[in-house]
């Protein structure tokens, strides 16, 4: 099974990335592909920019940025997975995200969700589109609620 992880470079989609590995059996993975997708008119930040603040936002390279957020998620797989590929796109996330799924065959595709459920549900979110989207299984990783006081 070809696995298709999209990544914003967030710590959520490493843990994503993780969580797979706990849950699906390494010998029925024949490829997996880490996908970030950067928006072409992006007034954003990447999600790894924005959290380190490591760059003032005239110097951002978005696409270097998500180069190097899609090796990060890659390089914890390198040791589970047989094929690790990198790839990243433009346009909207969740669009090529499901894109990416067809042209890659993927049998899975892993998304982390960072919106709450009013987000997603008042403004739509990236995962909750792919889910409604996807042709094939789509998993979601969502950070465990912190522990109430």
């Amino acid at each position: 099974m070809h696995v298709l992880i999209a990544t914003d470079g967030s710590e959520q989609s490493l843990e994503a990335a993780r969580f797979l590995e706990s849950v699906v059996d390494p010998a029925k993975v024949t490829k997996v592909t880490v996908l970030a997708v950067v928006s072409p008119l992006a007034a954003v930040p990447f999600a790894s920019d924005a959290e380190k603040g490591r760059e003032p936002i005239e110097e951002m390279s978005f696409r270097r940025t998500a180069e190097r957020a899609t090796e990060h998620v890659a390089v914890e797989l390198r040791r589970w997975a047989p094929e690790v590929a990198t790839s990243v796109v433009g346009g909207s996330p969740s669009g090529e995200i499901v894109k990416a799924a067809v042209r890659e065959q993927a049998g899975l595709i892993v998304v982390a969700s960072r919106s709450s459920r009013t987000e997603a549900v008042l403004m739509g979110s990236v995962a909750h589109r792919v889910l409604n989207h996807a042709d094939c299984p789509v998993l979601v990783w969502r950070t465990p609620a912190k522990p109430r006081r």
